[in-house]
């Protein structure tokens, strides 16, 4: 099934929302809404045409501070159907803040802790959002177009 078929699901079962679909991306990829996420995820998941029954990875992308956004990216696979797809939410710099998806596939647990570490990105209802990469004390988010690097040098802090 292509990301224009499941695009078409969507639309039928979300009238109110609007998809766009990703095609310049491998695999085929969905824009959606940041405040239908959960819903839509649980869709992908139950949908018996679908079944994404493994979320495969989520990362996170900075457009940089003049684009003023950053994206989260989830790589979706269904098993039994083969099917291969990539959910993308755009967030705003001055409000990097999406729900959580821990209680649909617990593999998210790890990962978004990942992204939030790296990104600064904040994941509503997690159930232990922290720091899982770099040290508790760290500063900012490494993976981030503003950041300032800083490094330590036997214990003490260093910015360069």
């Amino acid at each position: 099934m292509k990301a224009e078929e499941i695009k078409i699901l969507l639309e039928e079962n979300f009238p109110q929302k609007s998809f766009e679909v990703v095609e310049n991306a491998s695999p085929q990829g969905i824009v959606v809404p940041a405040e239908s996420l959960v819903a839509v995820m649980d869709f992908l998941h139950t949908n018996n045409k679908l079944y994404f029954d493994m979320l495969s990875c989520i990362t996170g992308l900075d457009n940089g501070p003049e684009a003023g956004n950053m994206e989260v990216i989830y790589n979706l696979y269904s098993v039994p159907n083969d099917i291969h797809l990539m959910i993308k939410v755009i967030l705003q710099r001055d409000d990097l803040k999406v729900d959580s998806l821990v209680e649909i596939w617990k593999t998210a647990d790890w990962q978004e802790r990942e992204v939030y570490d790296m990104y600064g990105i904040h994941f509503n209802n997690h159930p232990d959002l922290r720091r899982i990469l770099m040290p508790a004390d760290w500063e900012g988010f490494p993976l981030r177009k503003d950041y300032e690097e800083q490094t330590y040098y036997r214990g003490m802090k260093v910015k360069y």
